[in-house]
């Protein structure tokens, strides 16, 4: 019975990556539906935790999605959700940290190439709209990723559009 219970919850559909965090937009978007044409900020936690962004730019409108933990890979796979919905009129990215903390043995090439994958998502549906990278910093906690941050981080400097 137990080996059965166990087999069957194997089984079941899981919660996709930060389905929560998406699904807490899709409220926020129902209940104060944001404006077309922001400044749209999306990642991971350093843009998560910028509660005051507003303030920094106050001329700009700044619409925030990122989400905390996020990695490139799952920005892509919510692209609809948080970013083309919103019609921005540029996107900041901050992501790529993740990508090398969640699996050591990732080369930095590698973040280049979810990158580049990204913002040639991004031009295909928003051809027009500036994009900026805030490039990967090497916290404290992740100080022994240093050298990977920063060959990503030059790896994404030469990318030619």
């Amino acid at each position: 019975m137990i080996l059965a219970a166990s087999l069957l919850w194997q089984t079941m559909p899981k919660e996709p990556p930060f389905a929560k965090e998406i699904a807490a937009f899709r409220e926020q978007d129902l209940k104060n539906p944001p404006e077309k044409g922001q400044v749209l900020f999306v990642g991971s936690s350093s843009f998560t935790n910028w509660k005051d962004a507003q303030k920094a730019f106050p001329t700009h409108k700044i619409l925030n999605r990122a989400f905390g933990g996020s990695s490139l890979p799952h920005v892509i796979l919510y692209a609809n959700e948080v970013i083309f919905k919103y019609d921005p009129k540029q996107v900041v990215l901050y992501c790529g940290e993740n990508d090398l903390a969640g699996d050591p043995k990732l080369p930095a090439f590698e973040v280049y190439n979810r990158f580049v994958s990204l913002f040639r998502l991004i031009r295909s549906k928003l051809p027009q709209v500036p994009i900026a990278f805030v490039s990967m910093k090497p916290s404290p906690s992740r100080w022994h990723l240093r050298s990977k941050y920063i060959a990503g981080n030059a790896f994404i400097a030469e990318f030619r559009k």
